[in-house]
């Protein structure tokens, strides 16, 4: 028994030791490598294998590591970061949109209309339009649209188009029709049909009242779910983004991640919210906070308290100065806040990952009295609770964050979009706490940063542009809107690389270039750390590393 002891000993040692001595895969050197690991912020190259980093340091140092196989790659001084990772996408919806009709950018209602004209020639009679991501914050006036704008164009094809922010869609007659929209149709709790001077639906519909369209909507194949992901891991590549955490991934759609994963197609590592009236089903067969592996993972949901401030939904504790009537609305999981309060008591007592969308300074508070209630009754633990968005704060709640360990997962390319009208609706005072990074971070809170792309692009370095400089999309602001609120470049890395990683309780894993962490990396075409920020939004990523291999170059 000694010996055959003695041997296995031998033989575990010589195997660690072959191992230490295995060449790398891949091989980076020559760059200017961020870590945002603050033990070593700089480095010249990297080493990976198996999908993980063996060692990070200097060029000479990190070429030891090279075989006869090992793909070594010179980065020629480009500057390199974490693989970025989006702590909140709508993927499925942000792919199915890359081949829907394009509305974004419509500049007036006559080329809005011309465009949902030009795709509905182009698809068969019946098939639903979706998509669009409108914007009539575009037009002059800023009016909404209207069935009748559209009812013309497309008699034979229902449309359904949501505005960028997914808080309001427009219904052409044809799909209100079909789902069985009348003027004797009351609005539902936590929404609105919007009505014309007669009281005849306009066609635009907000929030809980979009439930009903939704509901006539055929689902999409499994194979046009996979073609949705495909496309949005192809834009994800291109971007450098290497994980996601994904808001809306229904079952049907984690049905298919898993197929992809199996026939290992996945570009992208996905942490997928289920709705949070869904806790229970998640409970009852055992699945917790973190659930899966390192490319695909469940555990974490995602409830809602309010709308958004472009559809005047988000909720406040003053009237907006437009439209003095509403304060907003709250969702129709806060209608009743005793059962949110339930719904988010029992999914935390069953360790499961909550996270709310709060946008309105009334909402925010909300949750976060809602949060430290649920602390009180069920104890303290590191659980990790989320608000996506934590958009207009007072002062009073942004000290809460840090205090109560509450993260404030936030967009920055909504500042620079928004800043451009939000003033019109809530006031220069308001705004002073609006996408509050500055006063955040100060407080000691945790950033995680993302995109809520499909609303807005899944780009990051259109979200660091806008975190540093503030400048909104038109041009109208150079100095920053609410400058003060700006954070430095590094800031906003680390908060697109390891606050969004923390988040998702994966700092051991990623977020930082460190030996032991995953080999996801984007490398870019100018250093963002030293050039004039306002260029930042001209960077682009000329090389996207996944799991210790190449799956893009520019």
């Amino acid at each position: 028994m000694k010996i055959y002891i003695s041997t296995l000993v031998a033989l575990l040692v010589a195997g660690l030791f072959t191992s230490a001595q295995a060449p790398a895969d891949l091989i980076l050197v020559n760059g200017k490598i961020w870590t945002v690991n603050p033990a070593q912020p700089e480095a010249e190259a990297a080493g990976c294998r198996d999908g993980r980093i063996l060692a990070v340091g200097a060029s000479a140092e990190i070429r030891k590591y090279a075989g006869a196989s090992t793909q070594i790659i010179d980065l020629e001084g480009r500057r390199v970061v974490p693989g970025f990772n989006d702590s909140h996408v709508h993927f499925h919806d942000g792919g199915r949109g890359l081949a829907g009709v394009q509305l974004r950018d419509a500049r007036t209602p006559e080329e809005f209309r011309d465009r949902i004209k030009a795709f509905a020639a182009r698809i068969p009679k019946g098939r639903w339009i979706t998509e669009g991501n409108w914007d009539h914050e575009n037009w002059t006036p800023a009016r909404l649209p209207t069935r009748q704008l559209i009812d013309a164009v497309t008699p034979d094809n229902p449309v359904f188009i949501n505005r960028l922010d997914g808080h309001m869609c427009l219904a052409n007659s044809l799909a209100l029709k079909l789902a069985g929209i009348t003027r004797e149709t009351p609005d539902p709790p936590g929404g609105a049909i919007v009505r014309d001077e007669r009281g005849e639906p306009t066609g635009v519909l907000k929030d809980a009242a979009m439930n009903a369209v939704y509901r006539a909507i055929p689902p999409p194949s499994e194979e046009e779910i996979a073609e949705a992901l495909r496309a949005a891991m192809r834009y994800a590549a291109e971007n450098g983004v290497t994980s996601v955490q994904d808001m809306s991934a229904s079952p049907e759609i984690l049905a298919v991640y898993q197929q992809l994963l199996a026939r290992n197609e996945l570009t992208v590592r996905v942490s997928g919210h289920q709705p949070l009236s869904r806790w229970e089903g998640l409970a009852r067969v055992g699945v917790r906070a973190g659930f899966g592996n390192d490319k695909l993972k469940i555990g974490a949901l995602k409830g809602f308290a309010d709308g958004s401030l472009g559809s005047t939904t988000a909720l406040f504790f003053a009237p907006y100065l437009d439209d003095p009537k509403t304060r907003g609305l709250p969702s129709d999981e806060m209608v009743d806040e005793s059962r949110m309060l339930s719904n988010v008591l029992g999914a935390d007592k069953a360790g499961l990952q909550i996270a709310i969308h709060a946008i309105g300074d009334r909402a925010n508070q909300q949750i976060l009295d809602l949060f430290a209630e649920v602390v009180k009754r069920n104890g303290a633990r590191d659980r990790r609770f989320r608000i996506e968005h934590a958009q207009h704060l007072r002062q009073e709640e942004i000290k809460r964050f840090a205090e109560e360990r509450v993260i404030a997962s936030m967009q920055p390319y909504h500042a620079i979009d928004d800043g451009r009208w939000a003033e019109n609706r809530i006031g220069a005072e308001r705004a002073k706490g609006t996408y509050a990074f500055r006063s955040l971070l100060d407080a000691g809170a945790v950033l995680a940063f993302g995109s809520d792309w499909f609303v807005a692009p899944m780009e990051p370095m259109l979200g660091i542009y806008g975190a540093v400089t503030r400048r909104t999309i038109d041009g109208k602001r150079p100095q920053g809107w609410v400058p003060e609120q700006k954070i430095s470049v590094a800031e906003a890395v680390r908060a697109y690389t390891w606050g969004s990683a923390y988040a998702s309780f994966d700092e051991k894993i990623k977020g930082t270039i460190e030996a032991g962490k995953l080999a996801d990396f984007a490398v870019l075409s100018d250093d963002i750390l030293t050039i004039n920020p306002v260029r930042i939004d001209k960077a682009r990523v000329v090389m996207t590393i996944f799991d210790g291999r190449v799956v893009y170059r520019r």
